[in-house]
């Protein structure tokens, strides 16, 4: 681990003298790229800071404990920055656990409704208007990029970008079939039902990860669609951009939040770059992460992520345990999913520590 930390120290000082770089100044993608890996590295490097201070006070501090007249005093404070340094260490550890690259990165979000009809996509509409919610107390940005909305206010579908810093970072987690028990509005008997909707986080594709062929996409233009007439683009502006029409391959992404065809064209472009990655990804990471493969599943009630039950105003996610298990629905669904997502990231962490302590007894064996 020291070997590690001290390669991490001399990083985050490489890149402090390189942010003071005129040159670094004036390239925008490298200046960029420095600010996002400074961010990155400077909660260990405080740490380490801190540690070292720690370490030379704790040492004047035993050195006092030989005189007779400071031994209690002096105790107390060799037992008090012990533990720091302890909780210290702890920390750092793991701070040198594996990061996603991808977590500052802005994502596509991807929202389908699955089983339950009607019902499944006034549930699409409800998740939408939650990520919004998040996002804004995150200090993110949603726009929706296109959206099949219904004249009930639901939509089978919803596409829509999140972007800001550390856009990935917030929403992984929400890749799954997400599960509604409720009574619905047209329900006369009173009875619950389920629905499910699918939810693809795709991170945005970095400028050199994919080669995206211009000559194998088909650009279509026409005018803007949406639900009941309000606001509705009146120009041939929305885009549909298809890859590789007719084949196994084919992708079709709509874009038409712009009044402006160039900018919906650019869009569209920048989401199917970032699904065909995320299929570069999937396919390369198929043995060792089939999960990731097959992120969004079928849309069948038996899988699931997270379930959100309103008659028992309880949200249930299925991939943690014991108090981290369940939130209230109605806090959750005003926007506070930040709890959610810090406990499934100290799950994750939990399970790389385990998993690096077993490598490291299965390498002293």
């Amino acid at each position: 681990m020291t070997s590690r930390l001290e390669e991490l120290a001399a990083e985050f000082g490489l890149v402090e003298r390189r942010l003071g770089d005129p040159a670094a100044l004036a390239d925008g993608r490298e200046y960029a790229r420095l600010t996002r890996r400074h961010r990155e590295l400077l909660p260990l490097a405080t740490l380490l800071r801190e540690r070292d201070e720690l370490r030379g006070d704790l040492a004047g501090a035993r050195e006092l404990l030989t005189d007779p007249d400071m031994r209690e005093l002096a105790a107390g404070e060799v037992a008090q920055l012990s533990a720091r340094l302890e909780a210290i260490e702890s920390e750092l550890e793991v701070l040198l656990l594996p990061t996603d690259p991808d977590d500052a990165k802005d994502v596509v979000l991807e929202l389908r409704a699955g089983t339950g009809g009607a019902e499944a996509g006034l549930f699409v509409m409800d998740l939408l208007r939650l990520y919004t919610r998040y996002a804004d107390g995150a200090g993110l940005k949603v726009s929706v990029l296109d959206a099949n909305e219904s004249d009930l206010g639901g939509a089978s579908r919803v596409v829509a970008e999140v972007s800001g810093d550390g856009a990935f970072r917030a929403f992984k987690w929400e890749r799954g079939v997400h599960r509604v028990q409720r009574i619905p509005a047209t329900e006369s008997q009173g009875r619950i039902h389920t629905s499910t909707a699918t939810v693809a986080v795709l991170p945005e594709a970095e400028p050199d990860e994919v080669h995206l062929d211009v000559s194998e996409v088909r650009i279509d233009v026409y005018r803007s669609q949406g639900a009941g007439g309000q606001g509705v683009n009146t120009t041939d502006s929305a885009v549909r951009a298809v890859y590789r029409a007719g084949t196994p391959d084919e992708i079709v992404v709509v874009c038409q939040d712009s009044r402006s065809q160039i900018k919906n064209r650019e869009k569209a472009l920048q989401v199917l770059a970032s699904r065909l990655a995320e299929r570069e990804r999937a396919a390369r990471d198929a043995q060792e992460r089939t999960e990731r493969a097959s992120q969004v599943g079928s849309g069948e009630r038996s899988e699931k992520i997270r379930t959100y039950n309103y008659p028992q105003n309880r949200v249930t996610d299925h991939r943690l345990e014991g108090d981290d298990k369940n939130s209230p629905l109605d806090v959750v669904m005003a926007g506070a999913l930040s709890p959610i997502v810090a406990a499934l990231g100290r799950a994750e962490r939990e399970r790389q520590l385990l998993a690096m302590s077993q490598e490291d007894e299965h390498g002293a064996a």
